[in-house]
Formats: structure tokens, sequence, C-alpha cells
């Protein structure tokens, strides 16, 4: 492992190390998938993933991570990030996106979902839509030699192509490794061909969030929540991933990203599986 303007890049073993911790992320984020359902609270929500993290040899990276007391951010309706588990309960309708991320080895995971709750409105599930797929956009457009950007201009590409959503700028994707939070910081946004390279042996999380009307917004006085200012609703998703001579590797993602990207006609690179 060495470090290039600040950027972690990792050996091989290393992102194997990585898409362990990877895994236990993808896993519990379906895990609570199939728990997300009106009446369950983001409490409960949150001591099913940490049972999982742990009973998977895992650690929760969330967990005291500047003083947040749970193992996932669980985000509702207006609320675009950073949401704290408690005894909120969730109704039928409710959007609510979730953010885990997990520690094995000491290498980290990260990830998040947007999931409708019941019969959740046709616009808040095309908002989901579209946020996930702008996510695979910009896994689409990487290539070792690209540039940093080259993702985040797929991503804007993608939202503005199909939707009116705002792109929230406030809060981007980051680099991953040793740590949860590293650089570079990756917008979801912006002109392409400008940042660093990308090069084997970096690892990206990815995570666009999108709003249904303006993405301005602001902190709760819990300092974690952040909700929009129009209190509109708001998307979420994310992944970690990394580039091999082959193509993507999604780390977080169950099957390494295979599908989506058989989808783009984007060719996959696991380093295994």
């Amino acid at each position: 492992m060495f470090r290039d303007r600040g950027i972690e890049i990792k050996t091989r073993e290393q992102i194997l190390a990585m898409r362990k911790a990877g895994l236990v992320v993808g896993r519990t984020l379906e895990l609570l998938r199939g728990q997300v359902k009106a009446g369950i609270s983001t409490g409960e929500l949150d001591a099913i993933a940490e049972d999982n993290i742990r009973s998977s040899g895992a650690t929760p990276s969330f967990k005291g991570y500047h003083g947040f007391t749970g193992s996932i951010c669980a985000s509702v309706n207006d609320e675009i990030v950073h949401g704290i588990p408690g005894g909120r309960v969730l109704a039928d309708g409710d959007l609510i996106s979730i953010d885990c991320g997990a520690i094995v080895d000491g290498w980290h995971g990260d990830a998040a979902i947007t999931v409708g709750v019941g019969e959740a409105a046709d616009e808040l599930l095309e908002l989901a839509r579209i946020c996930e797929e702008s996510m695979w956009r910009g896994f689409a457009a990487a290539r070792l030699g690209g540039r940093l950007t080259d993702i985040s201009a797929a991503i804007e590409a993608h939202v503005r192509a199909n939707s009116s959503y705002g792109i929230v700028e406030d809060f981007v994707g980051h680099g991953i490794g040793s740590a949860m939070h590293q650089p570079p910081n990756v917008p979801n946004f912006g002109r392409p061909g400008r940042g660093p390279k990308l090069v084997e042996g970096m690892a990206l999380a990815v995570e666009p969030m999108l709003t249904l009307g303006k993405q301005d917004n602001h902190t709760l006085e819990d300092d974690w929540t952040v909700v929009t200012d129009d209190g509109r609703s708001a998307a979420h998703t994310e992944h970690s991933f990394t580039l091999t001579p082959q193509g993507p590797w999604v780390l977080t993602a169950i099957d390494g990203g295979e599908s989506k990207l058989a989808e783009l006609g984007i060719k996959f690179g696991p380093l295994a599986d």
C-alpha cells in the first residue's frame, strides 16, 4: 500500500480484504431491504444490522464514528443522509435510505440503498430508481487511465437526461480503504476529464444523492441529520468499487456488479468470486 497525492493505493491482497468487508455490507443491506415495512422502527433496523455485521465477523464502521450512535444511517423522506436510527416508526408510503459500513481486518466497505415502504408513491420510487441508475452509469464510465470526474459527469448526465431532480452538491462520494473516508472526493456532478487519474488499487465509494425538489439542505440540531430545505423527499444510493484491467468490480455488490454492468454493456473485472 502506498499513497499518491494522498490517495491510498491498495495491493491485490488488500482489495480482496475489502471485498470481504463489502460482502458483509451488501448482505446486511439485502437483509434490511427485506425487513423494511410499516410498523418497524429505524432503531429495530439498526439492531438487525449490527447483529448481522458482528455475527459475520465484522465491526460496524459507523458506530462511535465521531460519536454517531448507530450501526446504520436511516434517513426517511426529506432526510437526505446521516439520519440517526432510533424510535421513529416507518409508515406506509415512506421512503427510507439505509447507509451501512463494516470493517474486516482493518478494511472498510460502505454502501447504501433507498427503499419504499409499503405502497410508496410512484414519484418516490422513480426518484430512487434514477438515483441508483445514475450510480451505475458512473461505474460504467470509469476506465483505468481515465479521470475521476468521468464518473461525476456520467452521474450528472443521467440525472439531467431523465429528470429535473436536484443533485446534492454539499455531500459527495469518497475514497475508501483502511479508513472509511479518504481522499479523493467523488462529486456527483461536473465535467469529465478532471481530477486524479483512475489507477489500479484505487477504491472509491460512489454515492449520488437526489432530491425531488431543490438540492438546498441543512443539518438538524442533532448535528447529523441532513434534510432538504423545501421538505421534499430525497434518495441516496452507494456502492464501493475498484477498477481492474478487466473492468469495474463493485466490492459491496453481492455479485460484484456483474448483472447491472452487463445491462450497460460493461464487462466487470473481479479479482475473486
